[in-house]
């Protein structure tokens, strides 16, 4: 009994996280005997409030691949500070490789406005209103990458204050000037 308790508690910790496909890849070694297949899967893991990661995994096998890149990506974490309204405090950018990611905050109700990885790095993220910019490369890896690197760079206005060494009413009050 004891046993079945506790995977079932494992389950449990398992279904906060999500887990999505961006892109599976048969890729092919030429070795001396012929070609060898293998498969890399990237994916996007995150819990929908403010953590999300990006991860590579390459096996001979699809679903092999696809775990290896779960557990990647849960590796390489990133927390995302969200605003009341579910979107960003600031615009930023970011990039990975030869991928440039701009995101702007969006007023509530606008949604999800972004094309391929970028789009599920911010929904597996918890972010509901921003907009999204893909510039550059579309190789989705890269943009995964940027998308999570823009995240990465965000702070929040406690933050800001903590680092200038004043209190949050006076940060609202300066930039007004």
């Amino acid at each position: 009994m004891a046993k079945g308790r506790k995977s079932s508690k494992t389950r449990e910790k398992e279904t906060d996280w999500q887990e999505r496909v961006v892109q599976i890849r048969r890729v092919t070694k030429v070795v001396k005997g012929g070609k060898k297949l293998s498969f890399r899967a990237i994916v996007v893991v995150g819990n929908e409030k403010g953590q999300v990661g990006v991860g590579v995994g390459k096996a001979s096998d699809v679903i092999g691949a696809v775990k290896k890149g779960v557990a990647d990506g849960k590796k390489h974490l990133v927390d995302v500070p969200l605003t009341r309204s579910n979107s960003i405090p600031h615009p930023s950018s970011g990039s990975g490789g030869g991928a440039k990611v701009l995101m702007r905050p969006a007023a509530p109700g606008t949604g999800v406005i972004a094309g391929g990885a970028v789009r599920t790095v911010l929904e597996l993220a918890g972010v509901k209103n921003v907009l999204a910019k893909q510039l550059g490369s579309n190789n989705p890896l890269n943009n995964a990458r940027a998308a999570v690197n823009a995240l990465d760079s965000l702070r929040t206005f406690a933050e800001v204050a903590e680092d200038r060494g004043v209190p949050i009413e006076n940060l609202f009050i300066s930039s007004s000037k």
